[in-house]
């Protein structure tokens, strides 16, 4: 089983950390081992409940930064939202930050979700599911090196193609719950993503069980997909507090429920840490150490 850790590009203790940091943080997580680095993608983030609003890097300016000053590990967005991105350029984008990173990307994509961001920068809010099918059907065979034309509701491609080409299959990443997009999905990604969570739980066994459905519904077996899921890493020694489920025991207790997501069929966990810094990383080395 992979193990990832997300970058600190949005905001904590009320800032935004500089380049540098992320940069450091990067490269520190691959020298300790880390199999990926994901970056979430949003303008801001808003509450909603009277709390500041929190600030964010843009994620793929980040991501290509850090695909050049890193070697070995995969890079990741949890997820890029389909409305903010016309489909070709997200092929486009995709398809030279693989040349960047030397074939290391992992193409997270959604459907995007956080009403106050639409609202700031004009995005439409209606018939976001019907956006993100139509996006897949032309992202999908662009990166596959197809012309493709299309004409649907909301984007058209006209013999459109990509030049150069990927070198390789980029994997697609696709993370949702409801059951229209466990549909698309099945069909669409090689990868899927489920979050947030602490350490296995009856909702984790009902996602698992609804994307194996999903992929038999598409005629896919199951095993086809791989399973990744978010989990929050809280440092019981540190003063963080969080509301969402976090793994928040002793790092023995840490490596054990790593063991049971691998045994629940987990492919990739990746782990939001609360602090990001380099001591929750050596934490989350030290967990994995023990696992070998």
């Amino acid at each position: 089983m992979k193990i990832g850790v997300g970058l600190p590009i949005d905001e904590s203790g009320g800032v935004v950390a500089p380049w540098t940091e992320i940069r450091d943080f990067a490269i520190a997580a691959e020298k300790l081992g880390m199999d990926s680095v994901w970056v979430y993608d949003h303008f801001f983030y808003d509450p909603e409940d009277g709390s500041p609003i929190q600030g964010t890097h843009e994620a793929w300016t980040i991501l290509t930064a850090v695909a050049a000053v890193t070697e070995r590990v995969e890079l990741g967005a949890l997820v890029l939202c389909s409305s903010y991105r016309e489909p070709g350029l997200v092929a486009k984008m995709a398809a030279a930050l693989d040349e960047v990173s030397s074939g290391r990307l992992i193409l997270g994509l959604g459907a995007g979700w956080h009403d106050p961001e639409y609202d700031a920068f004009g995005y439409p809010k209606d018939h976001r599911v019907d956006h993100f099918e139509e996006a897949l059907q032309i992202i999908c065979p662009l990166l596959d090196g197809k012309h493709v034309s299309f004409e649907g509701t909301h984007y058209t491609a006209r013999d459109a193609f990509l030049t150069p080409a990927p070198r390789r299959r980029i994997p697609i990443l696709i993370a949702c719950e409801k059951p229209r997009m466990l549909g698309l999905t099945a069909r669409y990604a090689q990868s899927w993503n489920t979050a947030w969570y602490g350490a296995p739980d009856d909702r984790l066994h009902e996602m698992f069980a609804a994307m194996d459905a999903a992929m038999v519904a598409e005629g896919r077996d199951p095993n086809e997909m791989a399973k990744t899921v978010a989990i929050t890493v809280r440092d019981p020694a540190a003063a963080t507090t969080g509301e969402e489920p976090a793994l928040a025991g002793s790092v023995e207790e840490l490596a054990r429920a790593f063991d049971e997501y691998e045994a629940l069929g987990t492919e990739h966990l990746i782990c939001g840490l609360e602090p990001v810094s380099q001591a929750s990383l050596e934490r989350l080395r030290a967990a994995m150490d023990l696992r070998a």
